[in-house]
C-alpha cells in the first residue's frame, strides 16, 4: 500500500495567511503544468502569526514534488 505524504511549508508573521493562501496558488500550478497527482493543496492556520501550505501527494511522487519546491519540512499525512 502506498502511503499519503503531507508536504509542508511555513509562513510566519502578520501576513502569513495571505503568504499561504498565495503559495497554494503556485502549488496548484506546478502540479498541473507537471501533470502530477495530488490528494489535496491547502492551508491551515496554526496561529495568528503561523500560517502553513501543503500539499498531500502518494509516497513514490514525494521526491518529484520535494526537489522541485523544497518544503520546509514533511509527515505521514492522516
Amino acid at each position: 500500500m502506498n502511503r499519503k505524504l503531507k508536504l509542508i511549508w511555513d509562513f510566519r508573521g502578520a501576513v502569513s495567511q495571505k503568504t499561504a493562501e498565495h503559495h497554494c496558488i503556485h502549488l496548484k500550478e506546478y502540479a498541473t503544468i507537471e501533470k502530477l497527482h495530488f490528494y489535496e493543496i491547502n492551508y491551515a492556520e496554526i496561529s495568528e502569526m503561523h500560517t502553513i501550505a501543503f500539499i498531500i501527494v502518494d509516497e513514490v511522487n514525494m521526491r518529484t514534488f520535494r526537489d522541485a519546491l523544497k518544503p520546509h519540512r514533511g509527515q505521514l499525512a492522516e
